[in-house]
């Protein structure tokens, strides 16, 4: 249960813009095209759609969220690999957040989700430089609703996600659309589960000690 506390423990920690609390997450994204072009709209008469698509192949999306800022970025990627990993937590440490001294980073047990994947992508000096700015908080295996990002994601999906994108350049586009307002307007998770919470509703979880 020590992995569920220590994500708990950081969720419950003041902001401090030197050590930036982040939670990152990744989904799948089908890309669909229309077969045939819609019927524009008219008066009385609404846009009309074929219910027939074609596909045009998956793609990945990561998001990285700030909870306590209430701030937001997402990147289309063609893969959900370790390079792709890799140079997402590059843009972390030296683009989002170059003047923090330590970025605290909350995520689940994905296999790419490790140092391993720096040293597979950049030179050591390179992937040490990015990691020792990097602290990971990985949550419990099958806890990654511990990781706020995933309720994020959850908004994205019904807002934004709910129609057909054909191309990995349309769906960026979508979701950039989608994230500003909510980054302009500090939209964030207001999460109320703590270590207190766990230790009294999730008691069957923890390991039972013997009487003495």
């Amino acid at each position: 249960m020590w992995r569920m506390e220590d994500v708990l423990e950081q969720y419950a920690l003041p902001y401090d813009p030197k050590r930036p609390l982040v939670c990152v997450d990744e989904r799948p994204c089908q890309l669909l095209s229309d077969s045939r072009a819609a019927l524009p709209m008219q008066t009385g008469q609404p846009a009309r759609y074929d219910y027939e698509y074609v596909r045009q192949g998956r793609c990945n999306l990561f998001m990285v969220f700030e909870p306590l800022t209430g701030w937001r970025d997402t990147t289309i990627t063609a893969h959900r690999k370790h390079a792709d990993f890799a140079y997402l937590l590059r843009d972390v440490v030296d683009i989002h957040f170059p003047q923090a001294d330590i970025i605290r980073v909350v995520l689940d047990n994905l296999n790419i989700h490790s140092p391993a994947s720096l040293y597979a992508t950049f030179e050591p000096a390179e992937a040490r430089r990015i990691l020792h700015k990097l602290e990971f908080h990985h949550t419990p295996k099958h806890g990654s609703w511990l990781n706020m990002v995933e309720l994020e994601l959850s908004v994205l999906v019904r807002q934004c996600l709910g129609q057909r994108i054909p191309d990995m350049a349309a769906l960026q586009r979508q979701v950039t659309a989608w994230q500003e307002p909510r980054n302009a307007q500090h939209a964030t998770v207001h999460w109320q589960f703590s270590v207190e919470n766990a230790r009294t509703k999730l008691s069957r979880l923890y390991p039972s000690l013997p009487v003495r």
